[in-house]
């Protein structure tokens, strides 16, 4: 059964588990098309699992496949259905954690976050990447920040309360928060 799909891939459930297969592009030459999702479903495995040993809760990955990934279906709810200020600072502590091992997972919204049995989620690193740089974890901090007020009642609230648990976890959490202001301000007037 499909449960989502996007422009790179098809989230499917199948007996208990999650199946994401990237999909074949027709407008690239075959080889280059295989070469790129092949090597684009490597590069996502690696990092959720380079997430998941430094303590940030991911869906396990059962397989790996030329184009598939096999993982563990969480049935938890998406932050975007249901976010308190708890919720958010629990967001914020995860996502601490994450970048505290250079990781961006560069598409940060409460729709690829999930709330199960009291533990917040990442899923969808299809566009994660490892940098260390404040920069890179400024932007990936804006792309929430703009989803919560965007999306969300009360969104300085909640900013505050995920900055509040960010900075739990992550050493160099002021210089990062001091960029996502530099990077908003800067995005007003492009």
């Amino acid at each position: 059964m499909i449960i989502a799909s996007g422009a790179e891939a098809v989230i499917k459930r199948v007996d208990g588990r999650v199946i994401k297969e990237r999909v074949s592009k027709r407008y690239r030459l075959e080889e280059i098309d295989r070469r790129l999702r092949r090597e684009r479903t490597r590069a996502e495995a690696r990092i959720i699992s380079a997430a998941r040993r430094i303590g940030v809760p991911t869906p396990i990955i059962h397989d790996l496949e030329d184009f598939d990934i096999v993982m563990e279906y969480i049935d938890g709810r998406p932050l975007k259905e249901k976010i308190d200020a708890d919720l958010s600072h629990k967001t914020g502590r995860v996502v601490g954690l994450l970048h505290s091992a250079g990781i961006i997972h560069g598409d940060l919204t409460t729709s690829n976050i999930l709330h199960y049995q009291g533990r917040i989620y990442l899923i969808d690193f299809g566009l994660a990447y490892f940098d260390t740089s404040t920069e890179a974890r400024g932007v990936d901090l804006h792309v929430f920040f703009q989803t919560l007020k965007s999306s969300h009642e009360d969104a300085e609230r909640l900013a505050t309360a995920f900055m509040n648990g960010y900075r739990t976890t992550f050493d160099g959490a002021d210089e990062v928060l001091s960029r996502v202001d530099e990077i908003a301000r800067r995005g007003r007037y492009a």
